[in-house]
């Protein structure tokens, strides 16, 4: 009889303590016996982001560029248009004694950004076009009037000097290039307010056939640019210059969120030609050319699925007459790359320096031909080219 209650003592009544406590973690604790299910590295379960709270601020770049923007004033003398009544020779016996003024002042503004400790100043052909006299003002309150060294109005650049010590410079962006949706500021002195800076992303880069130069490759951005902002910096997130704002386009005559910016690598490298040159050194092909649209080669007698461009015109004696090019050549290649679209190839051509080679590939007679020009140098006004 003891040997049988040891029994119940030791295998039943743990038996039944344990039925009574699962029994228990069912009813009152089920979700410790739900398995347990780890999430795979592409499951769509992502962690929650951390919140941040903090405010976001750009007053270091701003205090890194803007000391280095200027104001430009521009005064010119125009000539007042008289009435005839002033030539009649009864009438200026009566006007002797109170000479007539022929002439008033006019007066614009825009923005500049100085480059250098030397004085040069960078900013934008149109804001000094035609100007008797230009005023830069710094942000410090220093003004000075400034000497025009150079101007590219194909670029719509021009560079300026002034004397003054200890001024600020801008730090150059190493980077290269853009990237769309990098956020940039804009500074400026739009409608003559002050300076002032706006924030955005550069929304595209690479803008061409607008219509604005002879020249364009463009950084788009949304930061508001307004009249007066043409020729102020526009910047990076650590205050480095990308781009001289040139442009906008507007149906208002205000910032309808599209604005144009020489890119400060093309800005530079012009900066160093005025600098030096007076004018900017540009490479030349010597040739007129039209895109092979569908259309033309249809015309033409051509496979529409032909890329190219269709030489319309060779200046006489100048590079691509030397290599051989003849109207009606088609070019495939222009050293190395695909020969579409004219812009980009007259842009590619024009970075070149005089004495630089240009392999060209085009298709004559539809057969495959290469050749070598050299290029020549670009003038402001080339002559007329010759049909043949």
């Amino acid at each position: 009889m003891q040997s049988k209650l040891s029994l119940v003592y030791r295998v039943v009544l743990p038996i039944l303590l344990g039925l009574c406590t699962a029994l228990a973690i069912l009813i009152w604790a089920p979700q410790w016996i739900q398995p347990q299910t780890t999430a795979k590295p592409d499951s769509a379960v992502r962690p929650t982001p951390p919140i941040n709270l903090g405010v976001a601020s750009y007053a270091a770049a701003v205090d890194a560029a803007a000391p280095a923007v200027v104001n430009i004033y521009t005064r010119k003398n125009v000539k007042r248009e008289s009435h005839p009544i002033f030539d009649d020779p009864y009438f200026q016996q009566f006007l002797q004694q109170a000479p007539q003024q022929n002439e008033r002042m006019q007066s614009s503004l825009g923005s500049g950004v100085i480059m250098s400790a030397q004085g040069y100043v960078l900013t934008n052909h149109h804001v000094i076009r035609s100007a008797d006299e230009i005023v830069v003002a710094l942000r410090d309150g220093r003004e000075a009037n400034a000497l025009l060294v150079g101007a590219d109005p194909e670029a719509d650049l021009a560079l300026l000097k002034i004397d003054l010590p200890a001024l600020p410079v801008i730090n150059i962006a190493s980077q290269r290039s853009q990237s769309i949706g990098d956020i940039v500021l804009a500074i400026g002195n739009p409608f003559g307010v002050g300076q002032t800076v706006t924030m955005g992303i550069v929304s595209a880069i690479g803008r061409n056939h607008l219509g604005l130069n002879t020249f364009e490759n463009y950084i788009q951005t949304d930061a508001a640019i307004n009249p007066g902002n043409s020729g102020g910096a526009l910047i990076n997130a650590y205050g480095e210059l990308v781009g001289i704002n040139t442009a906008i386009y507007s149906q208002s005559g205000g910032s309808e969120g599209i604005g144009f910016a020489i890119p400060a690598e093309i800005a530079t490298n012009i900066l160093n030609d005025l600098a030096t040159h007076g004018a900017t050194i540009r490479g030349w092909l010597g040739i007129e050319v039209q895109e092979a649209t569908p259309e033309l080669l249809q015309r033409l007698g051509l496979p529409q699925a032909l890329n190219g461009l269709i030489v319309t015109g060779i200046y006489p004696a100048g590079p691509a007459a030397r290599a051989g090019l003849a109207v009606g050549d088609i070019l495939t290649m222009i050293n190395h790359q695909d020969a579409a679209d004219a812009k980009a190839a007259m842009n590619q051509i024009a970075s070149l320096r005089p004495g630089d080679s240009i392999d060209i590939e085009l298709l004559r007679g539809g057969r495959t031909v290469t050749t070598r020009a050299i290029a020549g140098q670009r003038q402001s006004q080339n002559r007329q080219p010759q049909n043949r």
